[in-house]
């Protein structure tokens, strides 16, 4: 134990080292936290190993030589932190024990530098970094550049106030935009392009990086005659300080729950980054009742939210086969929680994917959101490798039926070209039936696969011919009368639609649910599309040179024809239902991106509006991008445009124009 405890103090003390003083983090917060937490648990159970140089008692880092120093007067202390709500309850049960009713302020954890500004007859005369919490870096010069921060209050008073210094997101991308243009390595992250510029030793630069500043902290409100840490916010506002308006005064854990959800929920809109949400008890003397540990203050915390990106381990990569046969490695990782979701798989694309990302068997790796719920293997951490990795193989043969893969010429996938390869089958009908194609509720991924290995469905036409097996189905584990009968009317609903929604179910490689849309509204019938030829597909706006051949491919071959032959006996509809192209003029030849979530209309909603307005839409941001459709919790999309100075419509822009074409 004692040698597990002297090598986290080590650990900790290094990353400290880095992250304070040199402004290079070499592990992440959840890496940090939770070896933190387990230093606290070893010298809580045995209180005989603490040192009087653990990380425990203090509270930053060192102090750059390049810099004066300064002493706070009062110590600058870090805050203890929650991960969850049954963390958050505990904190507020060790205040109740105490005999306090409590009311709590939250506020924003802006993501940036801490500082301290001291005011003497009401004017401006140092500036200073956290440091180590006894001692800061003198940063006065670099300070006075930022206009947010006061040089004169508006009353001749001695005050020290604190906050921290930050960069907008939109100063951001605008500063790496310009670094891009340069051929200049870009920055990280917020957090680290506004630490580096304030401890520039060069003023005009930190000048030039258009710095802000949010005042949070009285140090001495008794001094002024304040009861309360909300009273002391309002006080410093009042003096002309810049206070956070998203602060808020709660009245029990419920609302504080409340809050960190509602905020939750809209960090990636605001216009900076912040982190987690800072829970401070309102009353000062029940805040002296609580007191301090040697680190914290007990009367506060913070929560912090849970991470974008986080570090696991790669443990296996193992291979999937897809409905046209394409062949994905898939990363096998230690179960990792990410933004609210436990992440066990990622997709590796393809060989050339991991190749390029050098990754290996036994890697630490970072992964990510890469959209709502999809995970994205970002990069391998190079100096944890020990030499236990293994390199990565691909394989030659299908995984499931042990044909011999190809590579098809000009791609990078390898394909099983085997049409009895029972997963490509699976995974075909799982395509035919998804919501986005023929919509057939009620037959899910488990049960597709379960009536192909009973030889209930083993290819498409099958599944309208179930209605004959309904006695039979009612019998089966999970199915009963009413689940049956649904699942029937799913089926037979299902002749009705349109002619894309078939086109797509098909699964003809190249054509997606937007071609499926384009070749149905040009062609109108199946009968017309199965019989046009390469040249006529080509003059037919994106529609390419490989989509043509694959289409013209897909609908040469007899069993494809048969197919169709057969879904039309079997009342199939072969008909283009659908809205018909109806250009507008604030849609026509404009390319769209979406982005967050709007009140009145679904995303499908709008792209299918968009669509039939004569505009395009697209998944990604850049100069050929016409307008933004920015809705609630947009993400990086909405500040690239930003920087790209994109025309960008917002909620009631939205609801304005859709709902006057309805």
């Amino acid at each position: 134990m004692e040698e597990r405890y002297l090598e986290l103090i080590k650990i900790i003390n290094e990353a400290d080292y880095n992250y304070h003083t040199l402004d290079k983090p070499t592990i992440t917060d959840q890496e940090y936290d939770s070896l933190l937490r387990e230093l606290y648990n070893i010298e809580e159970e045995h209180p005989e190993l603490v040192r009087s140089d653990s990380p425990s008692k203090r509270a930053g880092g060192q102090i750059l030589d390049e810099f004066k120093k300064i002493t706070h007067e009062i110590p600058m202390l870090s805050l203890s932190n929650v991960f969850n709500e049954e963390e958050i309850r505990q904190f507020d049960d060790r205040i109740r024990k105490e005999g306090i009713d409590p009311k709590y302020v939250a506020e924003l954890k802006i993501d940036g530098l801490s500082v301290s500004l001291n005011y003497k007859q009401g004017k401006l005369i140092s500036a200073a970094t956290r440091g180590d919490g006894v001692v800061g870096e003198d940063i006065t010069n670099n300070v006075k550049t930022i206009k947010t921060v006061p040089l004169t209050i508006k009353e001749p008073i001695d005050i020290e106030v604190r906050g921290e210094i930050y960069i907008s997101k939109k100063r951001f991308n605008e500063i790496n935009a310009e670094r891009e243009k340069q051929g200049l390595e870009l920055y990280q992250n917020c957090r680290n392009l506004a630490a580096g510029s304030i401890r520039q030793l060069d003023s005009s630069i930190a000048a030039s990086r258009k710095l802000d500043c949010w005042i949070y902290h009285l140090p001495n409100p008794d001094d002024y005659g304040i009861k309360t840490h909300y009273e002391a916010l309002e006080f410093m506002k009042n003096l002309g300080f810049k206070v956070n308006p998203n602060n808020r005064l709660v009245n029990n854990v419920e609302e504080l729950l409340d809050f960190i959800k509602e905020k939750g929920e809209k960090r990636e809109s605001l216009p900076y980054d912040i982190d987690g949400i800072v829970i401070k008890l309102n009353n000062l003397n029940e805040q002296k009742i609580m007191g301090f540990t040697a680190k914290y203050p007990r009367w506060a915390t913070a929560y912090k939210f849970p991470a974008k990106e986080v570090l696991t381990k790669l443990e296996d990569i193992i291979f999937t086969v897809g409905r046209t046969g394409q062949i994905t490695p898939n990363a096998v990782l230690s179960p990792v929680l990410v933004q609210g979701s436990t992440i066990r798989r990622a997709t590796l694309h393809n060989e050339d994917y991991v190749k390029e990302k050098d990754l290996k068997i036994g890697d630490t790796v970072s992964i990510r959101k890469a959209g709502d719920v999809i995970p994205e293997v970002v990069e391998r951490i190079l100096d944890r490798r020990d030499g236990t990795e293994k390199e990565f193989v691909m394989i030659d043969k299908c995984p499931i039926c042990g044909s011999k893969l190809v590579k098809k010429e000009g791609q990078v996938d390898y394909f099983c070209l085997n049409p009895l390869c029972d997963r490509r089958n699976i995974e075909s009908l799982i395509h035919f039936v998804d919501r986005h194609a023929m919509n057939i509720t009620g037959l899910g991924e488990r049960i597709i696969e379960d009536f192909y290995n009973m030889g209930i469905i083993r290819n498409i036409t099958d599944i309208y011919h179930l209605k004959k097996n309904a006695e039979d189905l009612v019998e089966l584990e999970g199915f009963g009368n009413k689940s049956v009968n649904n699942l029937l009317e799913a089926i037979e609903e299902s002749k009705k639609n349109s002619l894309e929604k078939l086109i797509f179910a098909l699964g003809i490689e190249q054509v997606g649910e937007k071609t499926a849309r384009v070749l149905a509204r040009k062609f109108e019938t199946m009968d017309n599309l199965m019989i046009a030829d390469q040249e006529t597909l080509t003059n037919i706006q994106d529609i390419g040179e490989i989509i043509a051949e694959s289409i013209v491919t897909y609908f040469s071959k007899e069993e494809n024809k048969k197919l169709i032959s057969d879904l039309k006996d079997l009342g199939i509809n072969m008909v283009y239902t659908g809205e018909k192209i109806e250009a507008k003029d604030e849609f026509a030849d404009k390319t769209f991106v979406i982005t967050g979530t709007l009140s009145n209309y679904t995303r499908d909603e709008v792209k299918r509006m968009i669509e039939n307005f004569g505009g395009k839409v697209s998944d990604s941001v850049s100069k050929k991008t016409s307008v933004v459709i920015v809705g609630e919790n947009p993400g990086s999309k909405y500040d690239k445009a930003q920087a790209l100075g994109i025309e960008i419509w917002n909620d009631e822009q939205v609801n304005e124009i859709f709902d006057n074409y309805k």
